[in-house]
């Protein structure tokens, strides 16, 4: 449960908040703890190594192994085409910003919204004709996406009202950003 819970946290993030994740935590590592505790009282009684052999190999996994960067990987292959049938839309003007109350927002037709977390919401950077697909929408201005950058040209720090602390090249014209 806690290598699945890793694997998976950003997209239960998405589903139902982060808000609502703190009972599933709570749930998931307070079973893990019960049973760590059991393994560790068993293998004491019974000199059984192989349940502690597998608590401790979770714990060094769930520790170690970077889930995070393995899923940001897979979705942004697994989606890049897609989202480049985004982009292109919007270069051509077949979608433009859509949202009453923010003119850089363009609510993504339902096909196209799984591609940007948060709510298949892509923000416009009106400077350099960016866009950006969120992979976490976070709260007040913590987020983190992949923007599209025409020109192949690195997002600056404040592109998109916020305060890049990671941007990453991950292919051409495509960056990793992540604020706080």
């Amino acid at each position: 449960m806690v290598v699945l819970v890793a694997f998976f946290q950003w997209n239960l993030v998405d589903i139902i908040t982060e808000f609502l994740m703190l009972p599933i935590y709570l749930l998931v590592f307070g079973f893990f703890i019960v049973i760590t505790v059991k393994t560790i009282i068993n293998l004491f009684k019974n000199k059984d190594w192989k349940p502690f052999t597998i608590q401790l190999l979770t714990i060094l996994l769930w520790l170690f192994f970077p889930f995070t960067q393995v899923m940001l990987d897979l979705d942004f292959k697994m989606n890049k085409a897609e989202r480049e049938e985004v982009v292109e839309m919007v270069e051509n003007g077949a979608l433009k910003p859509n949202v009453s109350h923010n003119s850089s927002l363009i609510l993504l037709p339902e096909k196209y919204a799984r591609l940007s977390k948060g709510g298949g919401e892509i923000v416009i950077e009106k400077n350099g004709n960016l866009v950006l697909f969120f992979t976490y929408r976070g709260i007040l201005d913590n987020f983190s996406g992949f923007v599209y950058s025409p020109n192949d040209k690195k997002p600056s720090k404040r592109d998109f009202d916020g305060d890049f602390k990671q941007i990453e090249k991950l292919d051409e014209n495509w960056y990793f950003v992540g604020s706080s």
